[in-house]
């Protein structure tokens, strides 16, 4: 080599050396000014994805699920290997090869900003896509990409290549609302992830290069393409064979989109839930993926629901028709698309489905549903049955022609009906298949090594009947004597027509269903349920009242003198009043806080005796709870236990629980028998809010504690008593009478003697209630107008609120023994004479009583010839019980 080549070699080495220190330099400046911006990797290791709220019942039966971003996180583990190799083959096949970045992919960016001035397509790993989804923007420019690059160096010298695939596989973006790939197996196949097809994977790997043009559902055709690549590829590679590829490459597009299926339809509930998520995380509660588990039960769910709704259908089928809920012009019927529009707007309510008459003949409808199916309303289902609505009290004479009421263009609603062949009456189908599914038994002459018989499917065919949504609503919560868990809550007719809870939201008067505790108080003060008090008119003029006020009976009657068991279960609205004069009203007011009332809330005057404070059915169900329990006041609550993303119980409900076998000192209880400070009471348990300066929600769980060890291992709280033993087993007494002989009785149908509750009716009647309970639950039932509007004239709380009250307990304890309140040793059983409620020796009927309030024995002297004073058959109690027929 000459001496000039030689002299130009080193030139060239030299420039070539200091062109590399140069641009090490360079590289080297920009890193020390990039490095102190970058966020640290270390946190990667503590990633919180955001994970929804998921609200269960007690059953783990889903409810309800709130945030803006679906994903459920999964280990590495957990993912298919095949899938796993379907993501690398479309991101990044070398990914357990490279440190971090592909020199091969950044030559090509780097290319693509020299020509274009901008980056179209990067050369981002895996690990540079985790990368920029959790520090950076995806905004294409130089310095995001050197700083993704940066961070992808330091995301591989810290983890290790399958944390960093799990944290890929769990962030991605995939559209429609999907974080990760197993919320997106959901949403696109409804399915887990290791339940789907080689080409499904494929199908979902193409995703994240871009969700929207690859989405199967919005393009197909183009998702389809993306597909077929990356089988290709993962043949070429090396992941499958040909025999697969070809069977996947010709598999069609089964993508659709799947909205998260809930379990159980609560929505009341679910939002409850929800509001008490947000008062304990804030808004970390919707990205946290805490799951909230609540004291519903998931059956008694679902039967309180129907109850509620059938219930208020049958009301509002007793008061008459009101016609079409829309009437569209004619014309609309020409334009099928914009005719399915307009139904789909409308959202089923209570099961039944909008739909838009299409032509009127004299005995029947034909109608469009929202599916564009076109079917037929015969004369037979519903049509024969209508009588127009006049007004609350009346209705006009059943229809003679279809075209009395309806024409084309018509919004009505229907419900479909499944009918067993040869049967037309759908409710003998109802019925019958309800037997059928209650005969279990199991046959007594079948051998054990017998085949079972075969099951052989009845033929139905499908009847669309005439329906409407009721204008009245209604509600109904149901309570574990126990502690005060909810075991059911239904809010209204239908969350979708109403949000308004009327549970927890809707103050309204309780009417007689408040009497039970303004009698608990006599009965503490010295009154027995043989006291006689007069059952005859009174006129007030207080100035309280600010009137003259002229009380009287339902039934505009009065019985005289008459004993205060049967003044309860007769509802005799006067003799409360004089009772509650008698103990004094501000006795009465303090006393019934022990139930939980709030003494502000009630009126201090004597028309609280006929329940003339406003109270939700939630406040009154609390209070039966205590005559269920044996006396002791609980608490409503919903929420049982949260767990956090990873399953752990991280917050625990300790609600006041009734313990009859914890000694008391002197027999009373040792905690205070004031109403509980909702503040006092999370304070006193150690609890924090995130949200304290917010306006209170309807309904807290109380003493939710932070878990500190085995939740097992949690005291709960005890219950303080309400009543003592000898009240509650009085009352309860009573109020099993109520059913026997009183304004109940249509609860006989129930055949159980271990039913007790009271009717309530207000003033129009505007309000009708039902309250009741067994040792096993405590109910409640309302039915009346959002606008306080008249019920009925003939409406009561044995007509309206009972039979849903009925529908649901009848249901609810279903194959329950029956079980009683244990009597206390306190309580004796006297004979009495019922006209006087003094003891006697001859005839009479026999009375529960306090030891210490026996009462005197009767003086014959003064009834020797009144023979009708007494039972001349010593064997039956003359008990003078019949019941006004009017009050039915």
């Amino acid at each position: 080599m000459t001496e000039k080549a030689r002299n130009r070699l080193l030139s060239l080495l030299w420039l070539g050396l200091a062109g590399a220190a140069a641009a090490a330099m360079t590289l080297s400046s920009i890193y020390m000014y990039l490095k102190p911006g970058l966020p640290p990797v270390e946190n990667l290791r503590d990633v919180r994805l955001q994970t929804p709220l998921r609200v269960y019942s007690r059953d783990m039966k889903l409810i309800g699920e709130f945030g803006e971003k679906r994903r459920s996180p999964i280990t590495i583990d957990q993912a298919p290997e095949m899938f796993i190799k379907a993501i690398l083959a479309a991101e990044d096949a070398g990914f357990y090869s490279h440190n971090g970045v592909s020199l091969k992919g950044l030559m090509r960016a780097a290319s693509q900003l020299a020509q274009t001035g901008s980056i179209q397509s990067g050369g981002s790993t895996l690990t540079m896509q985790v990368a920029r989804n959790f520090f950076l923007s995806r905004e294409q420019r130089f310095v995001r990409k050197f700083n993704e690059i940066l961070l992808s160096l330091q995301i591989e010298r810290e983890l290790t290549k399958n944390d960093i695939l799990e944290l890929y596989i769990n962030k991605i973006f995939l559209g429609n609302r999907a974080y990760g790939f197993q919320a997106a197996a959901h949403v696109y196949y409804g399915r887990d992830i290791s339940e789907l097809t080689l080409a499904q994977w494929a199908m979902m790997a193409g995703l994240p290069k871009a969700p929207s043009t690859y989405n199967p559902i919005a393009n197909p055709t183009r998702a389809l393409v993306r597909r077929n690549w990356i089988l290709k590829r993962m043949l070429e590679l090396g992941y499958i064979d040909q025999d697969r590829y070809k069977n996947s490459i010709t598999a069609p597009v089964t993508a659709s989109y799947h909205g998260r299926d809930l379990d159980l339809n609560a929505p009341y509930i679910a939002e409850m839930a929800r509001k008490e998520a947000v008062e304990l995380f804030g808004d970390a509660a919707y990205t946290d993926g805490y799951q909230v588990i609540t004291t519903v039960d998931s059956k008694l769910q679902k039967t309180a629901r129907h109850a509620l709704q059938k219930g208020l259908e049958t009301y509002d089928a007793r008061h008459g028709y009101r016609g079409p809920e829309q009437r569209l012009d004619a014309s609309l019927l020409e334009d099928s698309d914009q005719l399915v529009d307009l139904l789909n707007e409308l959202p089923v309510l209570g099961g039944l489905e909008p739909a838009v008459v299409t032509a009127v003949e004299p005995h029947s409808l034909q109608v469009q549903l929202r599916d564009r199916r076109v079917v037929e309303v015969t004369w037979e289902n519903g049509l024969s049955d209508i009588r127009p609505y006049l007004s609350e009290n009346a209705r006009g004479p059943r229809l003679k022609s279809a075209d009395e009421m309806f024409a084309p263009g018509d919004v009505i609603r229907l419900r479909r009906v499944e009918v067993k062949a040869g049967d037309s009456d759908p409710a003998v189908v109802a019925e019958a298949a309800a037997a059928d599914d209650a005969d279990n038994t199991p046959d007594p002459f079948a051998n054990p090594g017998d085949p079972a018989p075969p099951t052989i499917e009845p033929q139905t065919h499908e009847e669309w009947h005439l329906a409407q949504v009721p204008a009245a609503q209604g509600a109904l919560v149901s309570l574990a004597p126990e502690d005060g868990a909810i075991r059911a809550l239904v809010g209204g007719y239908d969350f979708h027509q109403s949000h308004f809870n009327r549970v927890t939201q809707a103050a309204r008067q309780p009417g007689s269903n408040f009497k039970p505790f303004i009698y608990s108080s006599a009965i503490e003060k010295g009154y027995t349920a043989a006291s006689i008090i007069n059952d005859a008119p009174i006129i007030f003029e207080e100035t309280n009242l600010q009137d003259v006020w002229r009380p009287e009976n339902d039934s505009g009657k009065f019985l005289g003198p008459i004993r205060l068991r049967r003044a309860l279960y007769l509802s005799r609205n006067l003799v409360s009043i004089r009772l509650l004069q008698a103990i004094g009203i501000d006795y009465a007011l303090d006393f019934v806080q022990r139930f939980g009332f709030e003494r502000s809330k009630l009126a201090r005057n004597l028309t609280i005796a006929l329940g003339s404070s406003a109270l939700t059915p939630l406040e009154i169900a609390r209070g039966y709870a205590a005559f269920a329990n044996g006396g002791y006041r609980v608490e409503p609550y919903l929420v049982d236990k949260v767990l956090d993303v990873h399953g752990k119980n991280i917050y625990q409900a300790l609600p006041l629980t009734v313990c009859r076998d914890c000694p008391d000192d002197n027999g009373e209880t040792t905690q205070s028998s004031e109403p509980l400070n909702l503040a006092d009471a999370r304070m006193e348990a150690g609890a924090t809010t995130a949200a304290a300066d917010k306006e209170p929600i309807e309904l807290r769980t109380l003493r939710m504690n932070p878990i500190d060890g085995d939740p097992a291992t949690q005291a709960r709280p005890r219950a303080p008593r309400a009543i003592s033993p000898e009240t509650a087993y009085i009352m309860d007494s009573i109020l099993k009478d109520v059913i026997k002989k009183g304004t109940g009785r249509r609860a006989l149908v129930m055949k159980r003697g271990d039913i007790a509750g009271k009717t309530g009716t207000t003033n129009g009647p505007r309000d009708a209630w039902f309250s009741g309970y067994s040792s096993y639950l405590a109910t409640s039932a309302w039915v009346g107008f959002d606008n306080n509007g008249e019920l009925g004239k003939r409406e009561y709380g044995g007509s309206a609120a009972l039979p849903i009250w009925i529908d649901f307990m009848s249901a609810a304890l279903k194959g329950k023994p029956e079980r009683h309140l244990p009597q206390p040793d306190d309580i004796v059983t006297v004979r009495i004479d019922p006209r006087t409620g003094l003891r006697t020796s001859r005839g009479g009927m026999f009375e529960i009583f306090r030891a210490d309030h026996v009462p005197g024995r009767q003086n014959y002297s003064a009834y020797q010839q009144k023979s009708d004073y007494r039972d001349k058959d010593n064997n039956k109690q003359n008990d003078d019980e019949s019941l006004p027929d009017e009050l039915f």
